[in-house]
């Protein structure tokens, strides 16, 4: 997993939980980096496993919310550092068409090493799309908060129904546009 995703997340939770937190998810675990993280290098999936299971822990709130909540902190911090990905599109249902067409293209030329999971659309109506993601990795849950995110960020009321698999490496999003 590439680092910016570590980095962002120790950002988030050093600005909403606080820095002593964030100390402890670190501390607590046996990181292979040790949590030193720079935001281009490669690191264990585990790793961030770990560590949200540890703010879940000390913030009493369950892994899969922390996840969604990260996906979404993630989309906006996407948005500032990468804002060419979304300067095309208008519409959260036009940005998650981009993802493996546009987006994930651009990210394997600037890190080839990256393993990015699948994000499979389907259009069903105008006011209807399917999101098929799959991963190696369990984070369906993080996926479902990039979208949510997606959709506040372009101000759209979309009804999301997750149909995510129990070991969280893949998912069926359903999207609905309210009138």
């Amino acid at each position: 997993m590439k680092g910016i995703v570590f980095t962002e997340f120790l950002d988030m939770v050093e600005n909403e939980f606080s820095y002593e937190v964030a100390d402890k998810i670190i501390e607590e675990n046996s990181l292979a980096s040790n949590g030193a993280y720079t935001s281009v290098g490669n690191y264990d999936n585990a790793e961030m496993i770990m560590l949200i299971t540890s703010l879940s822990k000390h913030v009493n709130t369950p892994a899969e919310q922390l996840a969604a909540h990260f996906g979404k902190y993630l989309l906006n911090r996407f948005f500032i550092l990468f804002p060419h990905f979304f300067t095309s599109v208008s519409t959260t249902f036009d940005f998650l068409d981009t993802i493996d067409r546009h987006v994930h293209v651009e990210v394997k030329k600037l890190y080839s090493d990256a393993e990015l999971p699948s994000f499979e659309t389907k259009r069903i109506s105008e006011r209807q799309m399917q999101m098929f993601y799959r991963s190696g990795n369990p984070f369906a849950c993080l996926a479902g908060g990039l979208i949510e995110g997606a959709c506040e960020k372009f101000n759209e009321k979309i009804t999301i129904k997750k149909d995510i698999s129990a070991d969280h490496m893949s998912a069926t999003f359903t999207l609905t546009k309210e009138d």
